[in-house]
């Protein structure tokens, strides 16, 4: 086994060229109409994405690939739907399985443009989705502008950990590494796995069960963390290894929307327009769970008053543990999440809280990459913001659930809140590039 893996890495690392044309070509098929629903694409790029992070390819490289890839198969799929419109129900394997149709037409109906986002993450939604964009008539335009960021998404949530595993795979981390990461892994798994499992079952308990299994695994790390210092010390310097400059300014604006000043606005504008359209129990639920995550974010980082790494030009003085970032990013997009998924199926709101884990951890990471934070510090700020979220559900729908926000109130949100993170991110930008310059 071993002599066929090293056979293996020494193909990939003289043959990048081949390499790069299967991550495009897998990337474009997971993505293509009724070939993706069969393709086992997710398993083939990780394993590609592997082969490239053992020395083959650079991060870049890879991310450039699969997004190009996966938009290419996203306008073949939507040209394809455009084509054939009435004639789409007929198709080999969509005939035989209406559902994946229907429900993907559904979707599109109620979610518009956030359908391509959202569903972008989702099996069988991901290659029927251009489809039905197509078959609609949904605007060329605008069906390409959402699919450059759908893709770049998909490509980042997909390639990087594949490219992190083959990379420190070619680093021969010490043995205590894998054992940290093992427990790690087991502790974060198994909080997922018993939150998703109550919700799936409809559990009127839920909330509780989530509050309660991400209130122990944040105990446990919070007694644990300083003897994770193998954990924290190779991920930190593995992190390092990917940096480029348009990677270090990407970041940088990722970074930015978990900042304080970005989350007490956003936070602020969204509480305000929940006054205004008198959703009050909605409005109870944000500003208590966003509130309280800061207030107890900032209590646990004058009680650890853990060091940050100390690469920067000028390190920060704050302390690091948790990550406040982490910890109001999770917060905000959670509470975003849960509203989005009311008076749905279960499945649906597994669904809206998996996708609002994609900015929020998107944030996690800025902040391991520009040696703000280490790895354990965001892992707490995610789990202290579940575990304040899932507390704060739990008791604002002690009587009744909170009613589900309408396509209208929809429509006014999510613009203000993308404005105003976009205003805020770019404001005064150079300064924090200086902040974060190493």
């Amino acid at each position: 086994m071993n002599d066929f893996l090293q056979t293996l890495l020494h193909w990939s690392a003289s043959s990048s060229y081949w390499l790069g044309a299967a991550i495009f070509l897998v990337a474009l098929l997971e993505c293509l109409a009724l070939v993706g629903i069969l393709l086992p694409g997710v398993v083939l790029l990780f394993a590609l994405a592997v082969l490239a992070g053992n020395g083959a390819l650079d991060l870049s490289s890879v991310l450039l690939l699969a997004w190009l890839g996966g938009l290419s198969g996203d306008i073949l799929s939507y040209a394809l739907g455009r084509r054939l419109q009435h004639k789409v129900p007929q198709l080999p394997i969509i005939r035989n399985h209406p559902q994946w149709l229907i429900n993907a037409e559904l979707h599109f109906a109620r979610y518009g443009v956030l359908s391509l986002l959202v569903g972008r993450f989702i099996g069988p939604l991901r290659p029927v989705l251009p489809l039905v964009a197509g078959m609609l008539a949904m605007p060329l335009t605008r069906f390409v502008v959402v699919s450059l960021f759908a893709a770049a998404g998909w490509a980042v949530a997909y390639l990087l950990p594949g490219w992190m595993v083959g990379a420190a795979l070619e680093l021969h981390p010490p043995e205590l590494f894998w054992q940290q990461t093992a427990w790690v892994a087991c502790g974060i798994a198994g909080c997922v796995l018993v939150s998703v499992l109550a919700c799936l079952r409809g559990w009127r308990t839920a909330s509780v069960v989530s509050a309660v299994v991400s209130g122990l695994t944040l105990v446990v790390l919070m007694l644990n963390w300083s003897s994770l210092l193998v954990f924290d010390l190779y991920l930190h310097d593995l992190s390092q290894l990917i940096r480029t400059v348009w990677l270090d300014q990407t970041m940088v604006l990722i970074t930015r929307l978990g900042d304080f000043s970005t989350q007490i606005t956003v936070s602020f504008i969204l509480c305000v327009l929940l006054l205004l359209f008198k959703q009050f129990q909605a409005l109870f639920f944000t500003s208590t769970t966003l509130i309280t995550t800061a207030v107890s974010n900032y209590l646990l980082k004058h009680y650890f008053e853990r060091a940050r790494p100390s690469i920067l030009l000028e390190p920060l003085q704050s302390f690091s543990f948790p990550s406040g970032h982490s910890a109001s990013g999770f917060a905000f997009f959670l509470v975003l999440g849960v509203l989005a998924s009311r008076q749905q199926p279960q499945r649906w709101r597994i669904i809206w809280l998996l996708a609002a884990f994609i900015p929020a951890s998107s944030i996690a990471l800025s902040r391991v990459y520009l040696t703000a934070h280490w790895p354990t510090d965001i892992l707490a700020g995610a789990l202290l913001a579940s575990l304040i979220c899932s507390a704060s559900l739990a008791i604002t729908q002690i009587k009744q659930p909170i009613p589900a926000l309408s396509k209208r109130h929809w429509h006014v949100i999510l613009p203000v809140l993308l404005v105003s993170f976009s205003v805020l991110v770019s404001w005064n930008l150079y300064l924090s590039l200086k902040l974060y310059a190493y």
